[in-house]
Parts: structure tokens; sequence; C-alpha cells
């Protein structure tokens, strides 16, 4: 049971970071000439794709980080209402991006949001906001199970107890979405980061969560993942 209210809103995330600023480089040629988050999985761009689970959450302040080919990708964005945060001149990985992004994300804990990802079942942002817990997270994250990974041939990033306080390990894949606080980004010295150094530190005091997704997921990372991220989405509607 939670201590502190979650309408608090130092503890009620309200707003969400899309990264969107990477090179796509695993994409091969597909992204020589457009951003990963425009190329398309069932006729529709995958930035849209995540924008419809943000919309579905209703999560009101949208950011989006920028830095490969950002004018197409902001041409596209404008009529969506999503701030845009651009890496210039240099890309900043997960970890940089949002804490540049932080004064357009507002005070409070934030969602983050991969991309390139497609999933079908519960909407992973309200699965967080169901199980957030302030008062014992810093971060909680989705994972998976391999079973439920499409086309995903890892081990897995975290082992989760009985409570869903994670450790590092082959277990659960984490998904690319979670709910972050995140204040300790501020003593990181170094520009350029990846969250990997924040979630060590939360990991070392018990306080990086995973909860299990229950639905299917596939990351589309590389050119196979569109055609197996249709597929999906083809089984799923039937």
């Amino acid at each position: 049971m939670r201590e502190t209210p979650l309408n608090d809103p130092q503890n009620k995330p309200r707003a969400v970071l899309l990264f969107a600023a990477g090179f796509g480089t695993r994409m091969g040629a597909l992204t020589s000439d457009v951003p990963k988050p425009m190329l398309k999985v069932a006729g529709k761009a995958l930035i849209d794709h995540t924008l419809d689970l943000v919309v579905d959450a209703r999560i009101s302040r949208v950011v989006a980080n920028l830095h490969y080919k950002p004018d197409m990708l902001a041409e596209h964005l404008a009529p969506q209402n999503v701030t845009l945060s651009y890496e210039q001149p240099d890309i900043l990985e997960t970890g940089g991006g949002l804490r540049a992004a932080l004064p357009l994300l507002g005070s409070g804990p934030v969602f983050t949001l991969n991309t390139d990802a497609i999933w079908r079942g519960p909407n992973p942002l309200s699965l967080l906001e169901k199980y957030w817990n302030p008062d014992q997270m810093d971060a909680l994250l989705v994972g998976l199970h391999p079973d439920n990974a499409v086309g995903h041939t890892g081990s897995g990033d975290f082992v989760v107890d009985v409570n869903g306080r994670a450790t590092r390990g082959p277990g659960l894949i984490y998904g690319g979405a979670q709910i972050i606080k995140p204040d300790g980004l501020g003593e990181i010295p170094d520009k350029v980061f990846s969250l990997n150094l924040a979630w060590d530190k939360m990991l070392a005091a018990q306080r990086l969560f995973v909860v299990n997704y229950p639905g299917k997921w596939c990351d589309v990372g590389r050119p196979a993942g569109i055609e197996l991220a249709g597929k999906m989405i083809e089984d799923y509607n039937v």
C-alpha cells in the first residue's frame, strides 16, 4: 500500500519523453535517408504507434528528443502537440538526453518510452502508472518474459523477486518503457551517458523495480523486426 498519495504532483508522472534521437544504425540502408522513428510498420510510422500509447494513457505533456535527421521528425510531429528537445551538436544517449529534456518535462517523476517497439496487450504506460510506488521506487521498468518478446534472442536483463525488486541478470527483457525519478541524474558528471548508470545506483539502493508485461512486444531495431511486428499486429487483430 502506498504511504504517499499518488495524486501528489511530486509523485505522479505527468510527462513522457519519447526517445527519438538515435541513428538507427542497425537498420542499415533503411535509415540512410529516414530517421528510424519514421519507418513504417503496418502502414504507420513507428513514432505514431508510440504516440497512440501516449494518447490512450492520457499523458498531456509529451517531449521527443531529436538528433538524427531532426527536421523530418519535427515536421511530422508539428501538428501532434509534441515539444522537441534538440540534441546538438552531440547525441547525448538516454541518460544525457533525459537530463537535457528535464526543463521541458517539469518536476517529479517522468515516463520514458522508446519509439522503436510495438506493443500488443495492455498499454505499458498505464501498467506502469498502476504499479508505481514512489515510496519504494526510484524507477519502475516494464519487462517481458522471453516468450512474449517477438524476435528477441537475448537472455534478458533483469531478475525480479516476488515483490518486483530487480537485480541484473538473465530473466526479464527491458521493453523500453519506464517511470523514473530524474533527481539523481544531476550527480552524474558525464554529459553523454546511458540511463544504465542511473539504474546501477538504484539497483545498489534496491530501489529499481520491474513489472512483468503480460502481452506481446516486438523490438523493431533491425530490418527483420518490421515484418515480425507487422505479423504480430495482424495476429493480434484476428
